[in-house]
């Protein structure tokens, strides 16, 4: 089996969610012996097209599989509900934005998308198609302590002994909880804040560019980092606080559990079923709440659960990912649907079986 799997403007694309979700995606199928994957546009013989972007030649990319009587599977990264509060104009934006995605997707012979969370938004929006919820997925062997990723990451910061630090990864969106960030580092200038991610202040709204360009001395934006330096930020940091009002999923927060730091997250429905509140990690309701938590945790009040979570990242390791993409790519072949277990996602062990 042949799968295109297409990505619309790469290096536009590199440094979001989705340009991760396309790295891991690639990775994920690079094992799995019975599948072929190509990413080149041209291919004209392949099986099916798994297409993961939006944009005019993604809808192109759609017409032209079809006349070819191939199968799509279109994964929704996006949906109405985390488009809003993002960029400037998103929220006037976002009621058309969801037309064209829905649009888009009912193209589709089956989607594929991160959670059950992010499916239910889909069948809210009357998509009838089969709709499969599977991680992203996370490589393990990439994360957990190495001491020369730890040591570049305090090098480049210049990290101190008794230095605290919460750190955060994202875009410069109200969405992902941007001003409570930087809230706490103004309540509390003992600690060091860092947020990693970068996006161009020309097209946030003017309330999130200053915050960026007033923000407090304890706070840094060292903007889009890659290698040692982040890797050893996940392995060395004290908390990884992420404060975002909505998701499909949240790789970081895989990234996190991965690497076996402290998490504390918003409770948020996204998480429901899967990270849990005082099991595998922290949760927080508002500003105070997380004030509350991130403070305690810091002062080692909190039960270590960095192993439960960790069992999590496990669960989503990018070998079963690739599994379960070979189920669902053979059963839409076959016109088939894949039957969904008791937490609402594809059943890994049905590799094992002709589907």
């Amino acid at each position: 089996m042949k799968v295109l799997l297409y990505f619309e403007n790469q290096n536009l694309i590199a440094q979001s969610g989705i340009g991760r979700a396309m790295r891991l995606q690639l990775a994920a199928l690079g094992p799995v012996a019975d599948v072929t994957v190509t990413t080149d546009p041209k291919c004209v013989d392949y099986d099916v097209l798994h297409i993961n972007t939006y944009g005019l030649r993604s809808m192109q990319m759609v017409k032209k599989a079809h006349k070819m009587g191939k199968k799509v599977i279109y994964h929704a990264h996006s949906t109405y509900e985390d488009f809003r509060n993002s960029f400037f104009g998103s929220n006037l934006l976002a009621p058309f934005y969801k037309k064209y995605l829905v649009s888009l997707y009912k193209q589709g012979n089956a989607l594929i998308t991160p959670t059950p969370y992010s499916k239910s938004l889909l069948e809210n929006y009357g998509l009838t198609q089969p709709i499969y919820p599977v991680s992203n997925g996370i490589d393990l062997a990439k994360y957990g302590y190495k001491e020369e990723q730890v040591q570049a990451y305090k090098e480049y910061f210049n990290i101190q002994p008794d230095q605290k630090v919460v750190m955060s990864v994202g875009l410069f969106f109200e969405r992902k909880g941007i001003f409570d960030f930087v809230e706490l580092a103004k309540r509390h200038p003992e600690i060091t804040f860092i947020w990693f991610g970068h996006t161009n202040l020309a097209i946030v709204p003017g309330k999130v560019r200053h915050v960026i360009e007033h923000h407090p001395a304890n706070l840094i934006f060292p903007g889009y980092i890659t290698g040692d330096i982040i890797k050893g930020a996940f392995a060395a940091a004290d908390l990884f606080l992420y404060p975002s009002y909505e998701e499909t999923e949240g790789i970081v927060v895989l990234e996190a559990l991965a690497s076996k730091q402290k998490l504390l997250v918003r409770d948020i429905p996204v998480y429901d079923g899967w990270l849990v509140d005082q099991e595998n990690c922290y949760k927080a309701e508002s500003l105070d709440d997380f004030d509350k938590q991130m403070q305690a945790i810091l002062a080692g009040n909190r039960p270590d659960l960095t192993e439960a979570g960790y069992q999590v990242a496990k669960e989503r390791d990018l070998h079963q990912i690739g599994r379960v993409l070979d189920d669902v790519y053979r059963a839409t072949l076959a016109d088939k649907r894949l039957p969904l277990n008791d937490n609402g996602t594809v059943d890994i062990n049905l590799s094992d079986q002709t589907v």
